[in-house]
């Protein structure tokens, strides 16, 4: 194990301790979109929660494989412990193994168990071979007289991921199969078999089929979804464990060549291997301290979208290769605006530079009516187009990649698709967007949908509409008008360069004009809405008119507008979505789904609007850098410590403890917290 990355928390076995490690999540993925995840105590609370979910081609999508594990040891003793369950409906804490457990941490990204059995120690440990749908799950037994026996009960469900828990079983189940070598195969209906094998001296596998019923999912309860279902289990493994010999369980959807390919020793190695690289390709103010761990989380959002086989039979055949964004775990795909504005901190300042390519080449191939997609849906090949701001924010992406990587050969690649959307959005495109010839702003708003960020939808409900001229999609526009001039300028097209500089100067002074309230002493967030109405509600959104490269606000509103969203918005762990005077402010995001979508964008605090929050403050107070990086330190020391352990969650209550919410792992939030970190640090430096 790698020592010098390790995030770790120590227990005593004490019960009082048992919420936390309830609470408490892991995360395992693979490069593909599948992924491992669960509580730290092994009591699944998430439909999500598995040991092995599986990317399947489309029209397939996500679905769970392998759902959970029972674990039990019996000591030289006779005496039989469990460290992991699937006993749910009891409440007792040894039931879990939880009075045994007496540390987790994550080294070099990898979870590991730490229990104490008495006098036995023993350790086990997750991850997922890189690129492929397999899980391995070790087991060493540290100290203690052996042999232990471990014996291991599978529990199976196959069923998209994210669907209901009461989708019932089949009525006879599943069928299994198994080899005189040890392999077992777990047949479903229209995916491919589960394949189940253990790597250790003396291992065997006993047919007992048995089926638990109406476990509870208590997240799903919280959140307003049905959460109880049912499990069925063929049976369990049994193994020997020794000093000095690991034992690997492996759970997979390949083919058995592919599986075995590898030894777990070789595996582990490989992937330990790996994680270094990464470290030591990432930018330097990265390779030290907690930022490693940044670095190690990014990587679990960049994958190959193999379930989209055209695209990538396609793109590949043209010599190219797919790459894309997971925008969130567990329930997010690929979406567009998240995409982009997560590119640079995920990619490009984790020096994967070759994959930041191939994500832009990605989007730029999905191009339609000057729009890329919003996102792609579950089990789906082509995108939804729904936004309005994923196409700006594909200019900043684009215009951070050639800043960095100095590959000018993108610009000429793409000129007719950049040109194409601009274009587009000045004559017009879908859903209402277009540049209103009057003042050169950018209108957006379609009944039917959210449009920008904000994007709260609950049937016909959309709870932040924000139809009209948004101030973050004028700066967005602004920005991406900027960087269009730059290239084309560079490119010696100077003629098409004086008609962009022509519209830019032009929204800009209508941005100006229109957008500063001097009664509130801040931008409006919305001008020219619904009814002909200016919204002034005190929103982060204001902040992207001085964050951006090419600023669109005038210097002298820079400091007023950084003050108000400061002492407004800003919290410990990013920043309110609405201001708490307004009235539709909503102090935290609970209950079932129509509750929780009114308080979404409506005062719940989002950790990825510190990226632009940073950018602002360097601008307006850059001789207060070392505030800014205090700030950062301590948001890092507390979230990764807590939900997902080692990465950022989506959202968090806007008040009181600020209470981790939504998805356990979001793309932009760990990705902007990389930016606003590798930032903070170079400022320091210089200084």
């Amino acid at each position: 194990m790698n020592n010098d990355i390790v995030i770790r928390t120590q227990w005593t076995g004490d019960p009082t301790e048992q919420e936390t490690l309830i609470k408490n999540e892991w995360l395992v993925t693979n490069g593909l979109g599948s992924y491992a995840t669960g509580t730290i105590a092994g009591v699944p609370t998430r439909r999500f929660h598995s040991f092995l979910t599986v990317a399947h081609p489309d029209p397939l999508g996500r679905y769970v494989m392998l759902n959970q594990l029972s674990e039990l040891v019996r000591l030289p003793d006779g005496s039989i412990q469990k460290i992991g369950g699937i006993e749910w409906a009891s409440k007792d804490m040894e039931l879990y193994g939880m009075s045994s457990l007496r540390e987790f941490r994550l080294d070099c990204g990898m979870p590991v168990w730490r229990y104490e059995l008495a006098g036995h120690v023993i350790e086990k440990w997750i991850l997922m071979p890189y690129m492929s749908n397999t899980v391995h799950i070790g087991y060493r037994l540290l100290s203690g007289a052996g042999p232990v026996r471990l014996k291991i009960r599978v529990a199976v469900h196959f069923r998209p991921h994210n669907a209901a828990l009461d989708q019932g079983l089949p009525a006879d189940c599943y069928d299994l199969q198994a080899s005189s070598i040890g392999r077992l195969e777990i047949h479903g209906v229209s995916i491919p078999p589960l394949r189940l094998y253990m790597d250790g001296g003396g291992s065997a596998f006993t047919i007992e089929p048995k089926r638990f019923t109406d476990i509870l999912y208590r997240i799903e309860q919280q959140r307003g979804y049905g959460a109880q279902g049912d499990l069925w289990s063929p049976g369990y493994f049994r193994v020997d464990l020794i000093q000095g010999k690991d034992v690997t369980f492996i759970a997979s959807a390949e083919n058995w060549d592919s599986i075995l390919a590898l030894s777990p020793q070789e595996v582990f190695k490989a992937e330990m291997e790996r994680r270094q690289r990464l470290l030591a390709i990432a930018a330097p103010q990265l390779q030290q301290g907690l930022a490693q761990q940044l670095v190690l989380a990014a990587d679990q959002f960049i994958v190959a979208p193999t379930k989209r086989v055209v695209e990538t039979t396609r793109i590949r055949a043209s010599g190219g290769d797919v790459r894309t964004v997971i925008a969130g775990y567990h329930w997010f795909t690929d979406w567009g605006r998240d995409t982009m504005i997560s590119l640079e901190g995920l990619t490009l300042l984790a020096g994967r530079h070759v994959e930041a390519g191939h994500i832009l080449r990605t989007f730029a191939y999905h191009l339609r009516d000057g729009l890329i997609p919003n996102m792609f849906p579950e089990g789906e090949s082509e995108g939804v187009y729904y936004t309005a701001d994923a196409t700006l924010w594909f200019f900043h992406a684009l215009d951070r990649y050639i800043e960095i990587t100095g590959d000018k050969d993108i610009f000429k690649e793409l000129l007719h698709k950049l040109l194409d959307i601009i274009d587009h959005h000045i004559q017009g495109t879908r859903f209402g967007i277009y540049c209103d010839p009057s003042d050169s702003l950018l209108v957006q708003g379609d009944p039917r949908y959210a449009l920008t960020w904000m994007d709260a939808r609950l049937d016909d409900w959309v709870v932040t509409p924000r139809r009209g001229k948004a101030v973050e999609i004028n700066a967005l526009w602004y920005n991406a008008l900027r960087v269009m001039e730059k290239w084309m300028k560079e490119d010696d097209q100077l003629s098409g360069a004086s008609e962009i500089t022509k519209l830019a100067d032009a929204a800009r002074l209508s941005f100006n004009q229109r957008f500063w309230n001097a009664q509130t002493g801040y931008l409006y967030d919305i001008v020219d809405g619904e009814n002909g109405k200016d919204d002034p509600a005190c929103r982060p959104n204001q902040l992207f008119s001085l964050s951006l490269p090419h600023p669109v606000l005038d210097r002298q509103h820079w400091q007023p507008v950084l003050q108000q969203v400061r002492d407004r918005l800003l919290t410990p762990v990013g920043l309110r979505t609405l201001s708490s005077d307004h009235p539709d402010y909503k102090p935290d995001y609970h209950g079932d789904l129509r509750t929780r979508d009114a308080a979404y964008h409506q005062g719940t605090v989002w950790p990825w609007l510190l990226g632009p929050y940073v950018d602002a403050w360097l601008r307006v107070h850059p001789e207060q850098r070392k505030d800014a990086r205090d700030y950062i330190d301590q948001l890092l020391e507390r979230q990764l410590h807590e939900a997902c352990i080692g990465s950022i969650s989506e959202i968090f209550d806007a008040e009181g403890s600020f209470t981790p919410r939504g998805c356990i792992a979001q793309a932009w939030s760990v990705a902007e917290i990389i930016r606003a970190w590798v930032n903070l640090a170079e400022a320091l430096n210089s200084d």
